[in-house]
Formats: structure tokens, sequence, C-alpha cells
């Protein structure tokens, strides 16, 4: 009974047998190459680098994608694991150089990740490698026979990776880019018939949009998928999530304003079904060799929108079509985030957009290539206050003292003082706290066992036998059955290896046990000292900078149309803090969310600031600057609207910086309530121009306002 319920249990948290395919695989390779090298070809040394380097490659680094993906990656990785091998090799034959290799290449490595979060995967491994050789005892003519056992166990598991057992496929973020298109697609066609020919089902495709979008946000995914690095493709892609969001948005406004008799010539619905065709294009255009998406058909259905959108009736005394007016400009907002969303597919799938489309502030990152993205990336994050950076410089100071301690104390299995450390420190002393429990009772548990073993049985033999038992136990169902369980056979683990390598009977226990709790007691100082808050506070600190420059932009754009000085300043800014509050956010996706900043919705609250820069681009290139001066009342209007959502977006940001919910949001207003409030101004000009541009301005600070009302707890 006992092992049927441990079964179900293993079974419930691997329901697809992912990670005890990936153990299994791990376990031929580590164990095969153990055999060979320490029993065939007689060597310790390449004994101990080769099952040191399957495990560091297959259990300690977490990589993304596929099978041959994960394999391409090891294969390239082998280099820099030459190189750190090398360099630890070299420095250590003195405790000090052996510390300062640490602290510089702790630091490297660790900083990398600024570019890419998920090399985050990879950084444990490096460190490993370092760390395995820049222990005593120094031989550097030893490092040949280093090389081939890494090298072979590293060849080997990318093999295995692709042909024994490979995982399937991953649902990559892209499929759910186009699985959200798809849907967006459908619910903009369903609006379009609410608007000429009302059917039932609208609702249920809204419902329907809404779920796959909400799919898109990096909380429901993992992070060897989440698109986190700063290349372009990985940009583009969070930026069509983004701009996923704001159609609905921009639909659901179109859809609350639905005249009372259908028209079947309505000039919204014509430019609706087009952005349906586009987006459902756009979706389409994520799956692998498929053609990049066409803009042909949206930008000249946006300019025959745009040309017939200033005429009024014939009769210049008549009151212009405001309702009409109201619908157009919902649809041409809609129509401009759809085409955000295309030119970001185009630059996901590699295209370089035209002058045209990287002129504008969302996609100017498009005309660098990858390494001018990532020197950005490093610049902007060597600064005193980046958490990036104190997270690179913890860990590099931890693993030093930690390699220090392991010198001076003349530990004999000092590497296993770094392991701890490493294994318990986190990017902030709540997830360090997190790790340091399961850490230490599972070496304490561990320990006992492998102590009472090595006391009860003493052939060799034994051990080589129970190898590739505990290889399995530690790297599967400890996995499965949590920390606390994976460092217990973790532990039973290394004592099963070098009772093989060097046998110390009881005492290897009592080294483990000793070395664990030095390298505990280092991470928790360390990470308690030094910026223990993590990235969780840099992304409330850059999220209230940025919401704070985006109710900037929204008054400084509104004086624009009123006759001011263009926003190009401020929207720059905007920027900016777009790129800092982007990284943050993509850092803190790594980290254990602190119950404070789960109160805020992440994707809603920087979704505002990215409506702000779209918006305000598109919304000048329509209405330039000048085009609602002298018109006093319309000015009152709608200074009075935007130093309303200035504040709430101050607001937003204090509450955001303090980890507190959102307050009360201004309350969205759609087009009855726009006319409410536009219609007693229309005596004041003969112009229908102007009414079209006072419509197009109020309805775009109506639409921020409803997306700081979307924002929940």
């Amino acid at each position: 009974m006992l092992g049927t319920s441990l079964l179900g249990r293993l079974r419930r948290r691997d329901p697809g047998d992912a990670v005890l395919r990936r153990a299994a695989r791990l376990t031929l390779v580590a164990s095969g190459v153990f055999y060979a090298c320490r029993y065939g070809v007689g060597s310790p040394m390449l004994a101990t680098y080769g099952l040191f380097g399957a495990v560091a490659a297959g259990a300690f680094a977490q990589l993304p994608g596929p099978a041959p993906q994960r394999a391409r990656i090891l294969v390239t990785a082998l280099p820099v694991v030459w190189a750190l091998l090398a360099a630890g090799t070299l420095l250590a034959w003195n405790t000090w150089a052996a510390a300062g290799g640490m602290l510089v290449i702790g630091f490297l490595v660790a900083f990398a990740g600024v570019g890419n979060p998920r090399l985050v995967g990879l950084a444990s491994a490096f460190q490993l490698f370092y760390i395995l050789a820049s222990f005593p005892p120094y031989e550097p003519g030893a490092l040949p026979e280093r090389l081939v056992g890494v090298t072979i166990a590293i060849v080997l598991l990318a093999l295995a990776e692709v042909f024994l057992w490979p995982d399937p496929v991953p649902i990559s973020y892209r499929r759910r880019i186009a699985d959200a298109a798809q849907g967006v697609a459908a619910y903009l066609d369903a609006t379009a018939e609410e608007l000429t020919n009302p059917r039932p089902g609208r609702e249920a495709r809204r419902q329907r949009a809404y779920d796959v979008v909400a799919g898109l946000s990096l909380d429901r995914t993992s992070p060897e998928l989440a698109p986190t690095a700063a290349d372009a493709r990985d940009r583009a892609l969070r930026i069509c999530g983004a701009a996923l969001r704001e159609v609905l948005g921009e639909a659901d406004r179109l859809a609350a304003d639905v005249p009372p008799e259908p028209i079947p010539a309505l000039a919204a619905v014509r430019l609706l079904r087009t952005c349906a065709d586009t987006t459902r294009a756009a979706g389409r255009s994520m799956s692998p060799g498929a053609p990049p998406v066409d803009l042909g058909e949206l930008d000249a259905a946006i300019g025959r929108a745009e040309a017939a959108y200033p005429v009024g009736p014939d009769n210049r005394r008549e009151l212009p079509d405001v309702p009409r007016l109201c619908r157009d400009a919902t649809a041409l907002a809609l129509a401009d985030h759809v085409r955000v969303l295309a030119v970001g597919a185009q630059v996901a799938a590699g295209s370089r957009p035209g002058g045209a489309d990287t002129d504008a502030g969302v996609f100017e990152y498009a005309r660098h290539g990858p390494w001018t993205l990532y020197w950005r990336q490093f610049r902007a994050h060597l600064a005193p206050r980046s958490a990036h950076l104190h997270s690179a410089l913890r860990l590099a100071v931890a693993l030093a003292i930690a390699r220090v301690a392991a010198g001076a104390f003349q530990l004999t299995h000092g590497f296993w003082v770094l392991l701890a450390t490493l294994t318990v420190l986190r990017t902030s002393a709540a997830d360090t706290r997190m790790a340091l429990r399961p850490a230490v009772l599972g070496t304490i548990a561990g320990a006992a066992v492998s102590g009472l073993l090595l006391f009860v049985i003493e052939e060799p033999i034994v051990y080589a036998v129970a190898l590739p038992v505990t290889v399995m136990l530690a790297f599967g169902v400890g996995r499965l059955l949590g920390p606390l369980w994976q460092q217990a056979l973790f532990t039973l683990l290394l004592t099963v290896v070098f009772v093989q390598l060097s046998p110390e009977g009881w005492r290897l226990a009592e080294a483990r046990l000793v070395d664990v709790g030095l390298g505990a007691v280092i991470g928790v100082l360390v990470g308690v000292a030094m910026w223990p808050r993590g990235a969780s506070h840099d992304l409330r600190r850059n999220a209230a900078r940025y919401l704070t420059v985006s109710g900037d932009a929204v008054e400084q754009t509104v004086r624009a149309v009123l006759g001011g000085a263009p926003p190009d300043d401020v929207l720059g800014r905007v920027r900016e803090r777009m790129i800092l509050v982007d990284s943050s956010r993509c850092q803190y996706h790594l980290e254990r969310h602190h119950p404070a900043n789960r109160r805020v919705d992440w994707d809603a609250s920087l979704g505002v600031g990215h409506h702000v820069l779209s918006g305000a681009e598109s919304l000048l290139r329509r209405n330039p600057a000048g085009c609602l001066a002298g018109w006093p009342a319309a000015a009152t209007l709608l200074r009075r609207s935007a130093a309303e959502l200035r504040s709430a977006y101050d607001d937003l940001a204090d509450r955001v910086a303090d980890g507190r919910p959102p307050g009360p949001m201004p309350t969205p207003v759609g087009c009855v309530d726009e006319l409410d409030r536009i219609r007693p101004l229309l005596g004041e000009v003969d112009s229908h121009t102007a009414v079209r541009h006072l419509v197009e301005v109020d309805g775009w600070l109506a639409s921020l306002a409803a997306g700081l009302a979307r924002i929940r707890r």
C-alpha cells in the first residue's frame, strides 16, 4: 500500500514522466561514464569529472526548448566549460588565487543572465565546473584528463537527450501567441457581426479570447519557455502579448457602443474585419516555416478609414455624426494595436521591419543587432541600484568567502561547502530562507543514513551496484518529493560515489554534514547582509517610476494637441523606463514571489504604460500638435481628464512601490458618456475636423481610464 501510494504521488507530480525520463537519461550516462572510467580505464580522475560533468549538465542546468535544442546548447557550451575547468585547475595552487578567481568568474557567470535570464539555468552548472577544479591537489598535468572526462559526459548526455526517451516538444510561447491571436481574431469577427447583424455567441468568443490571452502572462509560463531575453525576438514576443491585451480592451469598448439599429455599411466594421484577418495572419506567422504577416491590407484599410474619418455632413451647419466618430476612433485605435501585433510578429520571426516601423518608439530596438541589444542591457544594469548587479555580486562574494573558508580549514571535501552555498543562496533573503531548511535537514537525514550504511556495509562492490539506484533516487524521485528529500538523497549519492573513489568510512558522512552546514551559514549571512530584497524591490521601484512618467506623458500629449510643445522628451523617458521595468519583470519571474508582490497584477499594471507609449505615438500621427488650439472649452475638458488620469497613475505608482493592491481607478466611459461630455461643446466650433480631433483625443483618454479600471488585486 505504501509503494502504491508513493507511486501515485509521483505520477501526480510528474504526469508526463518528464522528470523521471530526464533522471533515467542522467542515470545511464553518469553511471556508464563512471563505471567505464573508474573500473574500465582505472582512472579516478576521469571517473570524478565524468560523473560530475554529467550531473552538472544534466541536473543543475535547466535548459529550454525541445530535445535537439537542449542537446545543441550542451555541445555549444563545451568551450566555456573547458575554459572554466582550465581556470580552476591553474588557480588551485593557492587558496587566495582560487578565491579571487571564484570572485571574478562567479560574478561574470551570474551577470551574464542580464542579457538572457534563461542563461541562469546554465549559471549553476558553469559555477560547478570551476568549483570542482579549483580545489587541491594542484595538478596542472591532470587538466587533459579532466577535460576528456567532462567532454565525454556532456557529449553522451547530449546524444541521450535526442535518442533516449526524448521529452515531448513543449508548448512554446510562440505557439501560445498563435493560439491567443486566433482567439482574439474570432472575437473581433463576432464583434463586427454584433455591430451589423447581432447573433448569439459573441460572449462565448469573448471569454475564450480572454482565457487564451491570460495564458500569455509570465506568471503562467515556466522560466525555461518564457521570452525573457534582451534580444529582438523575445522583446517582440512580449510586445505581441501586450498588444493582444490592448486589442481586447478596444474591442470591448467598441462592442459596448453598438448602435440602436444595425448599420451594414459601418466603416468601423470594415476596418474591424480587416483587423481580424491581420490578427489571424499574425498568429499563423508564428508557426515554423510560415510566411511573415503582410501589412499591406491593414495599412490600406487604415488609410481608407483615416481618409473618410474627418468627413462630416454636406451641410456645414449640421452637427457631425459624433456616435460614428466615436466608433471610428475606437476602431482606428484597435487597428493601431493590431499593427503593433503584426510588426511584432514580423520581428519575432526574424524580419527587420521597414524604417517607418522601426522609427516608432515601441520597435526602435529592432534596428539594432543582438550584440548591441545585449550591450545596452548590460550597460543599463551596471548601476548601483540594479538588482541584477546586486544578485551577481552577492553570489560571487558568497562563493569567494566559502572558498577561503574551505581552504583555511583545510577541508577534505571543501567543494561541498561551495555547493551548499550555491544551493542555499538565492536572489532574495526570502528565497534563501526558504532554501535553508530543506538543505540543512535533508543533509542531516542523508548523512545519518550514509553513516549507518558505512558502518554496516564495507564492501565497495555494494556501493558500485547501488550507484544507478541512488542517481535515479536523487534526481528523479527526490526532485518530485521536494527539496528536503532531494538533498537527503543527493547526500546519499555523494557517499556512494566517494566510497568508490577514496574510502573514508563513516567520517565521510561527518565531513558532508560539516561542509554543508558551513556553506549554508555563509550563504545565509551573505544573503541577509547584501541587498536582501532581490528583484522584487527593483521591480516595484522601476514600475513606480514607469507609471509616474507615463502619467507625465499623458498630460504632455494633451498639452501638445492643445498647442503646446510635442512630448518627444517625455516619450523618450517612457521608452527608457520601459526597458528597465521589462528587464526587472523578467528577473522577478525567476524568484519566489513575496505575498506583497502578489497583490499587484503586473501584466495589467505595466500594460497601462505600454498603452500610453503606443497610443500617444499613433494619436499624434493623426492629431498633430496644435490641432485643438483655440478651443477653450475643449481644452478645459481635456485638461481635466488628463489631470484625473495623471493622479490615477501617480496613485497606482505609489501603491505598486509599496506592494499594496490598486485603489479606486477612474471609471471607464463609453461612447454614450463621451457624447454627453462633448455635445455641449459642439456649438462653439464649425469645423468637423476639430470635432473629430476632440473625439479621438477624448477617446484615447477614456481608453486609458478603461485600462486602469481593468487592474485587479
